[in-house]
């Protein structure tokens, strides 16, 4: 017999994915509160249409609907450009990117903190530079490489949300991982 979801396994689930889609979605969008309601958009699709699943099959389901989500939040931008273009050719000129959220929150224990301010300066630039890179990559390779290595999703799951072959989805993280890589070397940041 399949165990459904309780409203509590729910919110547990949410409250575990929550940081990851909003990063996701920053790298898709650069823009935070766009990042935030895409995100508070998704988990309540996934709620009310969803909430009665089995709390294994979520996390797909969530990664699906992020997935669209993002994608409807590009569709109205360019509808919403276009016509900003014609009428008055004014452009968005938010570049307030400098306050990242996940930057004050803490972890458990804050066991993701380094011990002394050198170490956290540099994970700090090395942050940088690594959102950088991926923000200087193609749409579907982005969206390729954050499900595989940071929802981490199998290489079928990763199809399946992003609506492709399996094969697509090696080619775009193979692509993905050269690029970040040969970017990172530049800028002298070693990947194991």
């Amino acid at each position: 017999m399949i165990k459904l979801c309780s409203s509590a396994e729910l919110n547990k689930f949410l409250s575990s994915v929550e940081r990851r889609a909003y990063k996701h979605a920053m790298f898709s969008v650069r823009d935070e509160q766009a990042a935030l309601d895409i995100v508070q958009d998704a988990m309540i699709k996934l709620s009310i249409k969803y909430g009665d699943k089995p709390i294994e099959e979520l996390p797909l389901i969530f990664q699906r609907i992020l997935h669209n989500t993002l994608h409807d939040h590009y569709r109205r931008q360019k509808v919403r450009n276009a016509w900003v273009t014609l009428f008055s050719g004014m452009q968005n000129k938010n570049e307030e990117d400098d306050f990242d959220p996940l930057d004050v929150l803490e972890d458990q224990e804050n066991q993701s903190a380094p011990d002394k301010p050198e170490q956290s300066l540099l994970q700090k630039q090395v942050v940088a530079h690594i959102e950088e890179a991926l923000h200087k990559l193609p749409l579907r390779q982005r969206e390729a490489f954050l499900l595989r290595y940071w929802e981490g999703l199998d290489t079928s799951e990763t199809a399946t949300v992003m609506g492709c072959t399996e094969g697509s989805v090696k080619t775009h993280c193979s692509r993905a991982t050269h690029s970040l890589a040969i970017t990172l070397k530049a800028k002298g940041v070693e990947l194991p």
